[in-house]
């Protein structure tokens, strides 16, 4: 779900044993493309979209009890099951992306389980972490739901902890984070898997824009032909400034950086530099491969980022570009 841009999964799988899903066109994406482990999840599953995924996934985790019980029939034989479970507790710092937020859809929780309900069940999904660096927090998380859910984990034989740990960050005790899994599996004696999605491609890709215009209304704007609403949507949902490579945080020069697209509100970020911007100049909006290239929309029919990558040696491979036809046949393939 975070970064789904199969051109360049042949580079990454010497370092993953698979993929894991949020929908069933990317369990399938992850099946062909990627290999490995397939394991599939979504909050809300139809008995078309089971018998869909069921030719490409390996493990197949139900969001509630309900979905469990009326949807496993479907299931091909030979599928692990598994349910996602909500420890009521996380680390996260925006609400909207707290999975034990009040009145959370996401999960089973502990007082709604039973050794009868989960009869059958193979394998089980906590996913609480968004963007969580600070790893005392996580191992408080992780002892918590192992006392919390113990006699039920203790009858499974696999457990994914989900993504959002942010281990490949600099500093991050990384053998305290092996020590700390391999208690919980040789402690409820499960094979333990971690989803790590940013944590993979953290950065690794900029956008690329170009300024167009530069115009002032009380503080001068940088406008550049990409928009946050179509090419880098986080920036807008959870109010996170994006940053700029060439910016300097001395700098006499400040700008908006502002997009082309008609929303009032739909800005990068406002950042310095050492020389005033012109029209033309490159700018580096980093670290944009997370919920990015997923996210990619056409809002005001503005043109789509090309997507590329630059070998160690410095070769550019171009692994998609995008036109009119495919803005087109988004909106319709036929007409009345």
């Amino acid at each position: 779900k975070c970064f789904s841009t199969w051109g360049v999964f042949d580079t990454m799988k010497p370092y993953l044993d698979g993929t894991t899903s949020s929908g069933p066109l990317e369990v399938r994406l992850g099946a062909e493309t990627f290999g490995g482990e397939t394991h599939g999840y979504s909050v809300g599953y139809s008995q078309q979209d089971i018998e869909a995924i069921n030719p490409f996934v390996n493990k197949l985790i139900f969001n509630s009890l309900s979905q469990l019980e009326n949807l496993r029939k479907y299931a091909a034989d030979g599928i692990s099951i598994g349910v996602r479970f909500n420890p009521g507790i996380s680390y996260a710092n925006q609400d909207l992306a707290n999975p034990a937020r009040q009145y959370s859809r996401l999960g089973v929780s502990v007082d709604k389980l039973s050794s009868q309900a989960l009869v059958g069940v193979e394998g089980g999904m906590f996913h609480m972490n968004c963007e969580n660096s600070n790893f005392p927090a996580y191992k408080q998380i992780l002892e918590t739901i192992s006392q919390q859910f113990g006699p039920y984990l203790d009858n499974l034989n696999w457990v994914s902890l989900g993504g959002g740990v942010s281990f490949t960050s600099d500093g991050y005790p990384l053998e305290e984070l092996a020590c700390l899994l391999k208690w919980f599996s040789d402690k409820h004696g499960v094979q333990v898997y971690l989803e790590p999605g940013e944590a993979v491609i953290t950065k690794t890709t900029d956008l690329a824009v170009t300024v167009v215009d530069i115009v002032e209304n009380g503080m001068k704007t940088a406008i550049v032909d990409s928009a946050t609403e179509a090419h880098r949507l986080d920036t807008l949902i959870y109010n996170e400034p994006g940053t700029i490579r060439e910016a300097s945080l001395d700098g006499d020069y400040e700008y908006i950086i502002g997009s082309c697209s008609c929303l009032a509100g739909d800005v990068f970020c406002v950042a310095k530099f050492d020389q005033p911007l012109q029209i033309g100049d490159r700018l580096h909006v980093m670290d944009s491969g997370g919920y990015t290239m997923v996210k990619l929309n056409w809002f005001n029919g503005l043109k789509m980022p090309s997507i590329y990558c630059r070998r160690v040696d410095g070769e550019i491979v171009q692994l998609n570009q995008f036109g009119y036809d495919d803005f087109k046949a988004t909106l319709s393939r036929a007409s009345l």
